[in-house]
C-alpha cells in the first residue's frame, strides 16, 4: 500500500496502516488499515502523519465532532444506548456510509442518570451531537443539551408514538402508558 498524495481513490480503498498514519478527513480505520470514505484525491501530511481525502465535488456529508445528527435507538443496555445514525441535521445531503453511534449514560443528560432506560427506549427517534468518530460503528454521541434528546418516543407496549405531558414524561394516546425520556426541547408530539 504505497498511496501517494494526488492518487485518486474510491470508497473503501486502502490508503495506509495505522502504524504509519492517523486517519483524518473522509477516512476511517478498519482493523488497522486506513480506508477512504468517498471518491477523491489523497492528501498526505507527513509532518503530522495524517492521511485524508479531498472529495470529488457533490460529495456526501461526513461525520465530524460537533455535528448534530439524528437516528433511531436500536439497543439500550447497561451504560450505553446504541443508535443507528440516519443523517446530519440541517442538510439535505446523505451520509457517506452507514454509521452507528453510542450514547454513554454519562452523556445522556446533564446531571446524574440512574437508569438509561429512563432516557431512551428502542425505536425512539433522537437528535444527538457527535463527540468523537473512531470508525463506522464507533461514534460517540451526547444528548446532554436542551435541544438534544428524544424527538419522537415510541411506546414500549403498543409501539405507537407518544405525546409529551411534562418535561421528562410521555404518554401513549392508544394504551395510556406513561414513560420517562430525555426529551428534546424540539419534541414532535
Amino acid at each position: 500500500m504505497k498511496t501517494k498524495s494526488g492518487d485518486f481513490v474510491l470508497p473503501g480503498d486502502a490508503l495506509g496502516v495505522t502504524e504509519e498514519f492517523v486517519p483524518a478527513e473522509w477516512t476511517f480505520e478498519d482493523q488497522g488499515k486506513i480506508r477512504s470514505l468517498v471518491a477523491g484525491t489523497v492528501t498526505l501530511d507527513n509532518k503530522n502523519k495524517r492521511i485524508s481525502i479531498i472529495p470529488k465535488t457533490n460529495s456526501p456529508s461526513i461525520l465530524k465532532n460537533g455535528l448534530v445528527v439524528y437516528g433511531q435507538i436500536s439497543e439500550v443496555r447497561g451504560q450505553r444506548a446504541l443508535m443507528k445514525i440516519e443523517g446530519a441535521k440541517d442538510t439535505n445531503r446523505s451520509l457517506a456510509t452507514n454509521f452507528s453511534g453510542g450514547i454513554h449514560i454519562s452523556q445522556a443528560d446533564k446531571g446524574y442518570v440512574a437508569k438509561l432506560t429512563d432516557e431512551f427506549r428502542i425505536g425512539d427517534l433522537v437528535d444527538a451531537r457527535v463527540t468523537k468518530v473512531l470508525g463506522l460503528d464507533n461514534v460517540d454521541l451526547t444528548t446532554a443539551e436542551n435541544e438534544l434528546g428524544v424527538i419522537k418516543a415510541m411506546c414500549t407496549n403498543c409501539r405507537s408514538f407518544m405525546k409529551q405531558v411534562s418535561k421528562n414524561e410521555v404518554i401513549c394516546p392508544d394504551c395510556g402508558r406513561k414513560e420517562r425520556r430525555k426529551i428534546s426541547s424540539k419534541y414532535e408530539g
